[in-house]
Order: structure tokens, then C-alpha cells, then sequence
């Protein structure tokens, strides 16, 4: 039945459909209780109504309505907490907000107690319950708080402070109010305020000096500089107060710090197989013997599948370099595929140009146009960088713990292991050393029994496939992209900056020559080799430096002083060679064919003689009359009569005619 929040009178036949504690549910059973209690008398013994608690019900029908007083104590509480709880929640005004917040402090500051102290306050809370329930049974306050601070073994005044704690609380709110608010003695002894920095810049040091000996020094300091200083006790509880981060900071530097924070675990389900490698070198705890008698510890620098945690493909060489990381992924490539993203460290083997060269984002160099174009870029294999040394970005780490311990500690390889660390060394230390040959044929046994161990705990095994099951399973399903043979050249040996010789397009390289006509198109620039480095005679693939192929060069051999046949030979191929060119150097038309198509040549016509002229004079231009346009017979008089004026003067002057 739906209650009235705000409601104060009620009908018996309403009493009765409420189900309350000690109030019968038939209405005539109801009404005979009451008049029992001496509330009401049908035979109108109470006429007037002394108590107030009926009246008569308005409306049609009649009777009488009844407040709540005529119910027994426990029905009363009942109906009173339900006429609560159907209030409508009002909203909070700033008051009552800021109430809420304190309330809220209270139950955070519970929550950083000690848990003695939190059982004190549940102690008090059920005496307070116990107090709550006999009232709610109908026994007077008072009485029930002397029966419970009896029962209880606690002093009335004390029950009554506690009851003053809570009032006006809610219920739920009880238990942070009657927590025990002593903290114990919280004076401080005196300490300078230069003695206690001082202290904490003795004890706040990489070195991670120990307590006594900080104290030693600040003592001394103390003395010198008549500082007030507290006993060792006191300030090492103090010292014990600073927070964590910091101590772990000052005292153990920023990669302890770094291991505070959570890592961030990423989930690989929604990968395919190798959709996704990655791939790191790990030097070995073992010391291997080379053919040519060295000794040293090997690096096998591997390539794992991030979906499954397969190990796909690895090599071992003396050191990690460029050279062994392309051939291990060369090996890869060609068992399984090439891999959509590769995830790697910015180290300078992985780094390198031939490996990763041309691609945006790749930090350790700068990338220039000049620079060759690596294989992952050329491949258009996607890069993702991580932070050197860091385990927490490369899985494969886990995987290089597991065979440090089920590798490296293998029974054929006693008397060779090292140890992990340089305090850790075994008695039989460098007793001996494991030819490289059979070191090689353990790892490819015991990398095959890690790949087909089921049973894993990752979330692709499930706890029950292999790391290898479970790639075979999504392998078959996923698109795999397959390199040609074409690509099988991006992963030898390279190197860069060899010039083509500009007299006849020959390479030379590690005392070979090597050529190809197409290197004549490239006489006196640089171009890039690769080559297989325990087969240089097998001739030499040529790039550009922007990736595109030229030729294979193959090697030209030297041949003896006086070797006649040899030398034959080779004129007879050059021959050959300057036959084809010549061959292939024939145009269509010969030189009297270009003669006989050339146009005949027009004779120019005979230019017509001016109608005028204009003389020339000589040194007589002082004498001469004005240089003016004549006809042609005045020409004629007019130098006729300069001629005779010359005679006459070369006469006056004494010289021959």
C-alpha cells in the first residue's frame, strides 16, 4: 500500500491493509484493539475524545479516522519510516550541500583509520542499536539506556555522549561519527629549520646512505653551527613521513620512479599471424668457439610473431650487426611472409639505413634523399619504435628470459655458461667453450620445443595451444603478403658509395672488378652493391641510391701475364661486345643516302647596279666640294677637273706626277 508522506489521519480498514508489526489485518480486529488500549469505546464511553487521537471521518459513509498513536510503539516506527522514505528527495540548498561534503570527509577520513580504531566505533554503533531496538519494542529511552550501558559495561553519561554524537544523523552515517577521534600525543620536539634541510639533503642522495650515518654528519653539523636538533628516533619517523615517489626519486633515480607507474598492458587478440613481428638481438650467457679459434660470447639476434609469440627466425654471429639482422629477416621473409608492422628499438643495428633507410619516422639519423632506401621501407613493412632497453614495450624480452635459462644452462653446454651477472660466475667457469656449429644446432632444437610447448597462459593460447598452435591456426586464415625473388637481394651484404670508374663503368670492390654495360650510364656516380659475402666471385647486384635496380654486375677475373688463351678469350668477348653495339648502333640511312636527300641548292639572282653612288675623296676632302649626290656625267666632269687641280699642285711642290 502506497503511504502518504505528509498524511496524519488514517481509517482502521487502512491500518489493517498495511501489514504493520502487532496491528491485526481484519478491520473489526483492529477497531477492537484500540478501544482495548482505551482510545475509543463504541458505547461512546469517551464521548469527548480526551487523547485527540480520532475524530469523525468526513465524506461519504462516516465513521472515524485515527492518528497513529493508537498503534503499538513497533507499528508506529514502521509507518514513520515509510511516510520518510516516501518523501521526495528535495534539492539540496548550500547548506544542506555543504553538510553532504562533510559528511562525505567524514567517511573518507574513516576509511584511513587503523583498523582498532575502526572497531571501536563499531563497538559504540552497536550499543546504539541495541538501544534503537528496545525503544522501537516500546520501552521508555531511559530505561533502555541504563539496560544497554549496563549490558555493555560502558557508564550511562558515556552511551548518552555517544547518542549526541549521532544525532541528527542518518543511520548510515553513524559509524564515521562514532569513531574514537584521539590521535595520541602529537607535540613535536624542536628542530631547526636549516637542521632538518640539511637532513634531508643528506639522506636524499643517489648514494642511499644509510640513516645513522646522516645523523652522524648532522650532528656535526649541528655543532658547528649551534643548530637544536631532535633525537635520532624522532627524526627518523620524520624522515619516514616523506612521501614515496620522492624518496624513490632522489634516492634511486628516474627509472626506479618509472617502475611505479603501472605499465600499460596492451592486448594482441585482435592481431592476425604476422600481422605484427618484433625483433631484438640477445647475447648469450655461453662462450662458443669459431672455426678460426676465437672465443666469445655469440648474439643471436631473433624475429617473434606479437599475435601467437612464436619465435619465427633468428641468426647467430659474433656481434650484433646490420648483416645478421637482414639475414635473419630474410629467413623470415622467405619461411612465412612479409609482415604488415615490425616493432623495433631506435638501436643502431635495427636503425641502420639498409635496414629501415627512407623511412619518416626513423629518429637515430636523419634521413637524407641521398641515402639508399632500406628493405623494410621498400617492402612497405610499417615501423614502430620503442625504447631501448625498455622490456615493458618489447614482448620478445620475455621470451630472451626464458631461454637464458633453458638455453643457455643446456647440459652440452657445462663448463661454457658465464653466468647471468659478474658476481654470479659459475666454479667452472670458462672451463670451456662450445663450437659454434653445435651451439647453433641446440638453439634451433630448444626453439623448437619453446614454439611447440603447449599449454600457454597468454590470451591467444588460452592455457591450452602452443605458441606454435596457435600461429598455425591463424595463419592459415590470415592474407599474407609472399616476397618474389626479385626481393631475395634486398637482404644481403650492402654497401654504399662505390663510384662506377668513368674511364669504362667497371666496379672495384674488395680487390675484384667487377662490370655490366649498364654501368655505363653511370660512369663517375655512386651507386649501391649487394653482395653475398662468402661468394664475391658470384658477381655483384647494382641499385641505384634511390633503390632501382641496374644489373648484376658479374666479377672479372685477373688472368696470368703470358696467359695466351686467356687473353683471347677475353678479346674475342670484347670483340663480341663491340659487334653488338655496332649492330645495334646501325641507322637506317647511310651518309649518301642523307647526301642524295638533300635539296638541291637555289642560285641566287645578279643584284642591279644602284642609281646612285656616292665618290670617295681621300685626303683632297678640304678642297673638295661638299660630298652632295650627282648625276653620273657631273661624276665624271667633276673628277676630271680634280685630277688636273691634283697635278698642278704636286707640281707647285716639286714632286713627280
Amino acid at each position: 500500500m502506497m503511504v502518504d508522506p505528509i498524511r496524519e489521519w488514517w481509517t482502521a480498514a487502512e491500518f489493517a491493509a498495511m501489514g504493520l508489526p502487532g496491528v491485526p489485518v481484519d478491520k473489526g480486529n483492529l477497531i477492537a484493539m484500540i478501544e482495548r488500549n482505551g482510545h475509543h469505546a463504541q458505547n461512546l464511553a469517551w464521548p469527548t475524545n480526551p487523547n485527540g487521537v480520532w475524530r469523525k471521518r468526513r465524506g461519504k459513509g462516516g465513521g472515524r479516522e485515527y492518528r497513529a498513536d493508537v498503534l503499538p510503539t513497533a507499528a508506529q516506527t514502521r509507518l514513520a519510516m515509510r511516510q520518510r522514505r516516501a518523501q521526495p528527495v528535495a534539492a539540496p540548498t548550500p547548506d544542506a550541500a555543504k553538510a553532504e561534503r562533510d559528511i562525505a570527509g567524514r567517511h573518507a577520513w574513516f576509511e584511513t583509520l587503523p583498523e582498532r580504531r575502526k572497531a571501536q566505533a563499531r563497538d559504540r554503533l552497536a550499543l546504539l542499536l541495541a538501544v534503537r531496538d528496545l525503544e522501537v519494542s516500546g520501552m521508555a529511552r531511559d530505561l533502555a539506556m541504563m539496560d544497554v550501558a549496563a549490558e555493555g559495561g560502558v557508564s550511562l553519561r558515556t552511551l548518552y555522549n555517544w547518542a549526541g554524537l549521532v544525532a541528527g544523523l542518518e543511520r548510515q552515517d553513524w559509524l564515521p561519527a562514532l569513531a574514537p577521534r584521539f590521535t595520541g600525543r602529537v607535540a613535536e620536539v624542536d628542530c631547526d629549520e636549516a637542521a632538518w634541510e640539511a637532513l634531508r639533503s643528506l639522506y636524499l642522495r643517489p648514494e642511499q646512505p644509510n640513516f645513522s650515518d646522516c645523523y652522524r654528519d648532522l650532528e656535526k653539523l649541528a655543532a658547528a653551527h649551534g643548530w637544536t636538533i631532535p633525537s635520532a628516533r624522532t627524526l627518523e619517523r620524520r624522515l619516514a613521513e616523506i612521501p614515496t615517489v620522492i624518496r624513490v626519486l632522489k634516492r634511486e633515480g628516474i627509472n626506479a620512479l618509472k617502475e611505479l607507474y603501472p605499465a600499460q598492458r596492451r592486448v594482441r587478440t585482435d592481431l592476425n599471424a604476422l600481422e605484427a613481428v618484433n625483433a631484438d638481438g640477445h647475447k648469450w650467457d655461453v662462450f662458443c668457439k669459431w672455426p678460426d679459434g676465437f672465443i666469445g660470447r655469440p648474439v643471436s639476434v631473433f624475429f617473434q610473431d606479437l599475435y601467437s609469440n612464436m619465435a619465427l627466425a633468428w641468426r647467430t654471429a659474433r656481434s650484433e650487426n646490420t648483416a645478421t639482422v637482414l639475414l635473419a629477416f630474410g629467413d623470415m621473409v622467405q619461411t612465412f611472409g612479409i609482415p604488415d608492422i615490425i616493432t623495433l628499438d631506435n638501436g643502431r643495428n635495427f636503425a641502420s639505413k639498409w635496414f629501415s633507410g627512407g623511412t619518416p619516422n626513423r629518429y637515430r639519423f636523419k634521413v637524407k634523399d641521398s641515402d639508399p632506401v632500406g628493405v623494410l621501407t621498400q617492402l612497405g613493412t610499417e615501423i614502430h619504435w620503442t625504447t631501448p632497453y625498455s622490456g615493458q614495450s618489447k614482448p620478445i624480452e620475455r621470451m630472451f628470459r626464458d631461454f637464458a635459462q633453458g638455453i643457455a644452462k643446456d647440459i652440452r653446454f657445462a663448463g661454457a655458461w658465464t653466468g647471468n651477472t659478474i658476481d654470479a660466475k659459475p666454479e667452472n667457469y670458462a672451463s670451456t667453450a662450445v663450437p659454434i656449429d653445435l651451439f647453433e644446432a641446440v638453439i634451433a632444437e630448444r626453439v623448437a620445443e619453446h614454439n611447440a610447448r603447449a599449454g600457454r597462459r597468454t590470451p591467444v593460447c588460452a592455457g591450452k595451444l602452443s605458441f606454435e598452435a596457435a600461429f598455425r591456426l591463424s595463419y592459415q586464415d590470415a592474407v599474407i603478403r609472399r616476397a618474389r625473388p626479385e626481393h631475395s637481394r634486398l637482404w644481403l651484404l650492402a654497401a654504399e658509395g662505390i663510384t662506377v670508374r668513368q674511364q669504362d663503368g667497371s666496379l672495384n670492390f674488395e680487390g675484384n672488378r667487377y662490370w655490366h654495360e649498364a654501368l655505363l650510364e653511370h660512369l663517375g656516380k655512386k651507386v649501391v652493391i649487394r653482395f653475398d659475402a662468402d661468394d664475391l666471385h658470384a658477381g655483384l647486384h647494382v641499385y641505384r641510391l634511390d633503390g632501382a635496380y641496374v644489373a648484376h654486375a658479374p666479377c672479372i677475373q685477373d688472368i696470368g701475364f703470358y696467359s695466351k688463351a686467356e687473353g683471347q678469350a677475353a678479346n674475342r668477348a670484347r670483340r663480341a661486345w663491340m659487334r653488338a653495339q655496332k649492330d645495334a648502333s646501325e641507322t637506317r640511312f647511310s651518309l649518301d643516302d642523307l647526301v642524295a636527300l638533300m635539296p638541291t641548292p637555289a642560285v641566287p639572282e645578279p643584284v642591279a647596279a644602284p642609281r646612285l653612288i656616292r665618290p670617295v675623296f681621300g685626303n683632297l676632302a678640304a678642297n673638295s666640294r661638299p660630298a652632295n649626290d650627282y648625276e653620273q656625267d657631273e661624276v665624271m666632269t667633276d673628277f676630271g677637273k680634280a685630277v688636273q687641280r691634283l697635278r698642278i699642285v704636286s707640281n707647285e711642290n716639286g714632286a713627280d706626277e
